[in-house]
């Protein structure tokens, strides 16, 4: 690529296209040929901001001994490895490496699993290749391809216009500018500053509407958003499970603090070797930390995204799993979500409510000429007016494209009745058609046709004001119509119009249109209900229609809210106010973000977004949960946690309640992992203190947190009990620590239990018998009680699935065998006679009766209990 070095520095808005042309050995007529796009695919790299190389994967791998804890043991083992002490220091190295590539491995197989779900969903960009227009991935895109850009797409890379027809682009996510900046074609100086470089779309940003073809100048970390990511090391918010993991993480650092230090202090007080104690109480402290619960949590993740897969929702950004589990508030748009989204044409009427076929044909004509975007609402009257007029006399001359804060859209027609003698064949009749929302489009008339005459708006705005309330109220969709008459010469047919045009118009009447509720609709609503959601609308429709369609889904004496009160009211008094409300109507799209956040403000709801237009992406942006579908623009799916496949709350019903087992699952390893943990951990720092020897070396402790992180890896295959995925739930430390104490202390008292039956009943022979004893027991008692404290449920009641109970058996199974094998030698293990296994059969059933006990009164008297597990 003899180009690269001049692309990069490139102040390509300065240059003419004819220039950039050659400078990119491209053809704006042909685009690239298929061998040079895949030769500079291969030099370039794929176009995105967070590519995954292989060199990622040693990344990934080192992360697993990124936790202080551990870097402090490997340094104590090779310090260990210098003053002699080879075999433990390699067998504890040892154990700390096979942990490391386990999590690896779970982590890996985790990230895998998910992108090839986001395959599914991945944007894609109609490109310019040997003279064929082809529909690529958008990471596949590279510098020279020429792009076709229509409303509601990306912009897929950094890139300057050679075509332009009425394209306005959002590029607040570059510049902050809310409003749509208008583009064309022309050559600016080079000291342009961004935001004024109207000849120039830049990656991060989307077409609101027109369309253009542009060359595609830089991609990936080399565009402008690209660099400024690789700056501010971009990364998305941080959502309410992550901050739930890392509050988490504090409180077990306080809590490894205070035993590694307090270990250290005392074993140094009664004269023992200050290595030995310091090993001891690393290995105490990485009994007590939950190793794996990273590699748990991506392993939990990835096994629900794979299932939400079989109920038609991809999961694009793994962490916001959890939050739609806990998420209590979902907004959604109407059409397509409650209705079927298949709008029909029901009626074109003039101002006094008669069908009328001039409405029709003007109808017909605006949209049969709409060129900017597909939509439902030209689709609907396209196919009604299907064989119903013959358009052979009509010639489209121009077009103004709809846009969000116009709420329009214009076309420019002429008529040609060349059998008429009303006009010679060197005149035309041109008019201008537009359609759009009522009150835009009566802002921009001046008279009325009425009857076949022309009157002032004045004489007749009430009356048809009062018209679109009635059919609003039977819940009817209504779009205005008007029109303007001038004469063209043919010598003129490439005169355009802009905005400027669209004044002193005549309206003509209403397009009315109808769009059936969906058959499952209420039902899915009230499953939602059941799962301790609530629904709330958001709708850029009158609130007549969104009323009226409130009434027919069960949503009876519902508070309405509309965008004129919104523009009225403070930031503060949304926030206040918002809870209350049922129903957001005739909502402008940047009002949408503002509902979202000061939802997510007030009472610190978990908010989720469903919509699929151009105008929902900032709100899906927004929301805790961001929900899209496969069937949106890319700019819409981009934005988005989740895509569903079909867009129906039923499906999304399931999403919840697949993100609400893999809360659940995760929960479990933390209670498991804590509460077992912290009571053997308690138990040995304290007998520490009264043996003279240690209870367990810390090669043992290692490989016994080794071996009790086997069975809880299969924890995110286990059933869930239906009472924990009946309501939003969240991570709440108070509980856990709660958790951990009642049951660490469980697990404590059948320690001593084991030490007091070690020493003053069984006596064994050496200090390897007690350590072998204890060992087996710790390890046969973390695994039985795994089985007992995963449900709230009697045990009975709750059946886990074949692969927790597999790799239990499995893992009691190891480590009984492991005393009476040389590896098993190596970590200072020894035979024990069958009394003493006896006696750890009988210790472990005790405690597996014990905990059940406890466990149910644990559940029954804790203050919060019903935001947790309750029993039935």
């Amino acid at each position: 690529m003899t180009f690269d070095k001049k692309v990069k520095q490139l102040e390509f808005w300065s240059y003419p296209l004819n220039e950039l042309e050659q400078k990119f050995q491209t053809s704006i007529e042909n685009g690239l040929s298929s061998e040079s796009a895949e030769s500079r695919l291969s030099y370039y790299g794929k176009n995105t901001l967070k590519s995954r190389k292989k060199s990622n994967l040693l990344f990934l791998l080192a992360s697993q001994f990124k936790s202080p804890i551990i870097l402090i043991f490997i340094f104590t083992s090779l310090l260990s490895l210098f003053l002699g002490e080879i075999e433990d220091a390699t067998l504890i190295i040892t154990i700390i490496i096979i942990s490391g590539i386990l999590g690896f491995w779970q982590e890996r197989s985790a990230i895998n699993a998910v992108d090839k779900l986001l395959e599914f969903v991945q944007s894609k960009t109609l490109v310019l290749r040997d003279g064929i227009n082809i529909l690529i991935p958008s990471i596949n895109i590279v510098p020279g391809d020429i792009i076709t850009l229509s409303a509601g797409d990306s912009i897929p890379a950094d890139s300057i216009l050679v075509e332009s027809n009425d394209l306005f682009v959002n590029e607040a996510t570059l510049t902050g500018e809310s409003y749509p900046v208008e583009k064309s074609i022309k050559v600016l100086p080079s000291d342009t500053l961004l935001r004024d470089r109207v000849n120039s779309v830049f990656t991060g940003t989307f077409v609101v509407s027109g369309k253009a073809r542009a060359l595609v100048i830089k991609t990936g970390t080399n565009s402008e958003f690209g660099e400024i990511s690789n700056i501010l090391k971009y990364k998305n918010p941080e959502t309410d499970f992550e901050h739930g993991v890392r509050k988490f993480g504090y409180f077990l650092v306080e809590v490894t603090l205070m035993l590694v230090i307090s270990i250290v202090l005392i074993n140094i007080y009664f004269g023992r070797s200050i290595l030995e104690s310091f090993l001891f109480s690393l290995a105490l402290a990485i009994g007590l930390t939950p190793q794996l619960l990273p590699a748990i949590i991506s392993v939990n993740l990835s096994h629900g995204a794979r299932r939400m897969v079989r109920n038609k929702v991809i999961v694009k950004r793994l962490a916001a799993l959890e939050n739609l589990g806990s998420m209590n508030i979902l907004c959604s748009d109407k059409t397509g979500t409650l209705t079927i989204g298949n709008v029909q044409l029901e009626s074109t009427i003039d101002i006094d409510g008669n069908s009328s076929d001039k409405v029709l044909l003007y109808s017909y004509l605006n949209s049969a000429y709409e060129t900017a975007f597909t939509n439902p609402i030209d689709k609907a009257i396209k196919d009604y007016c299907y064989n119903k007029f013959d358009l052979k006399d009509y010639d489209k001359i121009d077009e103004i494209p709809y846009d969000f804060i116009r709420k329009r859209l214009s076309v420019l027609v002429s008529y040609d009745n060349k059998s008429s003698t009303e006009y010679t064949d060197i005149n035309k009749y041109s008019f201008i058609v537009t359609k759009g929302a009522l009150n835009n489009i009566l802002e921009v008339c001046s008279t009325a046709e009425r009857c076949g005459k022309i009157v002032g708006l004045s004489e007749v705005r009430q009356e048809i004001t009062q018209r679109y309330e009635e059919l609003g109220k039977q819940g009817l969709r209504v779009l205005g119509l008007c029109y303007k008459n001038f004469k063209a010469r043919l010598q003129q047919d490439n005169i355009r119009i802009d905005k400027k045009d669209e004044t002193e118009m005549t309206f003509l009447g209403y397009i009315v249109f109808f769009d059936p509720l969906k058959n499952d609709v209420i039902e899915s609503i009230s499953k939602l209900r059941r799962l301790g959601i609530l629904v709330k609308i958001i709708s850029g429709d009158n609130k007549y229609v969104v009323a009226n369609l409130a009434k027919q889904i069960g949503m009876f004496n519902s508070t309405i809210l509309v965008g004129q009160e919104i523009h009225r009211i403070s930031f503060d008094a949304l926030v206040n106010k918002v809870n209350e409300i049922d129903i957001f109507a005739e909502i402008e799209p940047n009002q949408k973000e503002q509902i979202i956040l000061a939802l997510r403000i007030s009472e610190k709801n978990v908010v989720g977004y469903l919509g699929d237009g151009i105008n929902d992406a900032t709100a899906i942006h927004a929301a805790d949960v961001g929900i899209s579908v496969n069937s949106a623009p890319n700019v819409t799916k981009e934005a988005s946690d989740f895509v569903l496949l079909e867009k129906d709350l039923s499906v999304l019903a399931e999403g919840v309640i697949e993100g609400r087992k893999t809360f659940a699952n995760t929960l479990k390893y933390v209670f498991m992992a804590t509460s077992a943990n912290f009571g053997n951990m308690f138990s040995m720092a304290g007998a520490s203190l009264f043996l003279p020897f240690l209870p367990l070396l810390p090669k043992q402790i290692l490989l016994m947190n080794l071996l009790t992180d086997l069975p809880e890896m299969t924890i995110s295959t286990d059933n869930v009990d239906p009472e924990t995925i009946a309501k939003p739930r969240r991570w709440d430390i108070k509980f856990i620590r709660k958790f951990m104490i009642v049951f660490g202390l469980l697990s404590t008292l059948f320690d001593l239990i084991t030490f007091g039956i070690l020493l003053y009943y069984l006596h064994p022979g050496s200090i390897e018998q007690f350590r072998t004893t204890w060992f087996l027991e710790s390890i046969i008692s973390a695994c039985i009680i795994v089985l007992v404290i995963r449900t709230a449920r009697p045990i009975f009641k709750s059946r886990p699935k074949r692969y927790l109970i597999l790799s239990t058996l499995i893992t009691i199974s190891i480590v009984m065998i492991l005393p009476y094998t040389a590896i098993g030698k190596a970590f200072g293990l020894t035979e024990i006679p069958v009394s003493f296994m006896i006696a750890i059969g009988l210790i472990v059933s005790a405690y597996a009766i014990s905990a059940e006990i406890i466990k149910r009164i644990f559940y029954r008297s804790v203050n919060n209990y019903s935001k947790h597990l309750p029993l039935r």
